[in-house]
């Protein structure tokens, strides 16, 4: 029997790697004869670097760039020198995982790191530039990274704002005169999900609350991004901010395509296209895909992951599981997912912190209690 594993991280709790190796450990308790196969891979988000640094030889380039809140960090981007080719993770320098939960504040966050990182790449001649968005800790609508690139966003006295959340709202003016050459360079924002930048549906309503705002600054947040937008119409002649993707990283998407014409590309599909996962399938030897993140709810249906291999599992008729720490979906989104079982390993009656710090032993009995319940399965 073969099965392959292809999960996601738990946020907060296990990094892809720590996920296939309980999962392993379960499978080969039920049965040690299976032979397990692993990718682990990202959506974009955080992990986008360890999935591409282990598809193809890489040079990994160091440099000292800024966190979300502007201190000095190191950090490092791959490079690819034969194809000119660089890979950036958004999370590795704008991430959320990088603050503690009182530093955590997209009003006064900003992408400019990622940004730092992006101009090192194409003072180093890069000629493609992917970035893998998600994981952010900013509501910037992609400031921070033009900024770093010499875009200048000025209020009503042409004075020079500092690019974070806050000062969306203020942006009137919008200076190129200082901005990078971006000629014959190619910008892929592997983008995780589909929200528009702005509305109900937009980059703050959905996700500035996990990264520290509350319910008045999400509203202060949404019209600061339309105010960008608005002058970004103005200046820029550049009507997006209702694409899917755009919302993607706290707007960063919307960033990259507006200032860098980047082309949107599907994160899951990407990273596992790259992977080798393809050849794997059509090889016709795997009987059991299992897969898999922390929660699965209404933003998995935005394009994440699990969503991505369900789509693989169906192109190759292939069953398939999801593994998560906790489940919140409604019916109608579950068939949706089209997967053959969701597990659940959470213990309701104990607290996050214990779930968490669990994780890993809950994953192993939890594959395990599965697979002798539904041996059948494969």
């Amino acid at each position: 029997m073969n099965i392959l594993l292809i999960p996601d991280k738990f946020k907060g709790s296990l990094t892809s790697y720590e996920v296939i190796a309980a999962l392993k450990k379960g499978i080969k308790k039920f049965n040690d004869s299976y032979t397990i196969y692993d990718v682990a891979v990202s959506d974009g988000g955080d992990g986008f670097l360890d999935a591409i640094h282990q598809t193809e030889s890489i040079k990994r380039v160091g440099l000292v760039t800024k966190d979300p809140l502007g201190k000095e960090r190191d950090s490092y981007y791959l490079f690819n020198e034969t194809h000119q080719t660089a890979y950036i993770e958004l999370a590795n320098a704008s991430g959320l995982s990088l603050l503690s939960s009182d530093e955590r504040n997209p009003l006064i966050t900003s992408t400019y790191g990622t940004g730092l990182q992006i101009k090192h790449a194409l003072l180093n001649n890069a000629k493609k530039i992917y970035i893998g968005l998600g994981g952010s800790a900013t509501n910037d609508g992609g400031i921070g990274i033009a900024n770093a690139l010499g875009f200048k966003f000025l209020d009503r006295n042409n004075q020079e704002l500092q690019p974070i959340g806050k000062n969306l709202i203020h942006v009137n003016h919008i200076d190129t005169t200082h901005v990078l050459s971006l000629k014959n360079v190619q910008f892929y924002a592997v983008n995780d999900v589909k929200n528009p930048l702005t509305g109900l549906n937009g980059a703050a309503y959905t996700y500035a609350k996990q990264k520290g705002a509350n319910d008045e600054e999400v509203r202060q947040l949404d019209k600061g991004l339309k105010q960008l937008s608005e002058k970004v119409k103005e200046h820029l002649s550049k009507d997006v901010d209702s694409m899917e993707g755009t919302g993607a990283a706290g707007g960063a998407g919307y960033g990259l395509y507006v200032f860098c014409n980047a082309m949107f590309i599907d994160g899951a599909e990407y990273v596992l296209q790259k992977s080798k996962t393809y050849e794997m399938l059509k090889s016709g030897n795997i009987d059991l895909i299992i897969t898999g993140e922390g929660k699965i709810d209404s933003q998995t249906m935005q394009g994440k992951l699990i969503m991505g291999v369900s789509k693989l599992s169906e192109k190759f008729d292939v069953p398939v599981l999801a593994i998560c720490g906790q489940k919140s979906l409604n019916e109608d989104n579950e068939k949706h997912l089209r997967l053959d079982a969701i597990i659940e390993v959470a213990d309701s009656t104990k607290s996050l912190q214990y779930n968490m710090d669990n994780a890993e032993a809950m994953v192993e009995t939890a594959i395990f209690e599965y697979l002798t319940r539904n041996h059948n399965i494969i």
